[in-house]
């Protein structure tokens, strides 16, 4: 499955918010060495109830729009 993604880093929780064509996500990881990347990773994986492992970031690994690759 792919997802479309927009991060937003520093939040005070993290939290994952369906909109229309994408998720919104909320982390409180800082947008630092790829802390708010692996974060996301995190994040998505409980969302989706999957390991960590299949949760792959395939498109922007330096923005806040990204599309996310979940192998089931």
């Amino acid at each position: 499955m792919i997802v479309n993604v927009k991060v937003i880093p520093g939040a005070k929780k993290n939290l994952v918010k369906p909109e229309e064509h994408q998720l919104k996500v909320y982390l409180t990881a800082p947008p630092v060495d790829g802390k708010a990347n692996d974060a996301l990773i995190g994040v998505l994986a409980g969302h989706f109830n999957v390991p960590q492992r299949q949760v792959r970031i395939i498109k922007g690994l330096k923005s806040r729009h990204k599309t996310i690759m979940i192998d089931n």
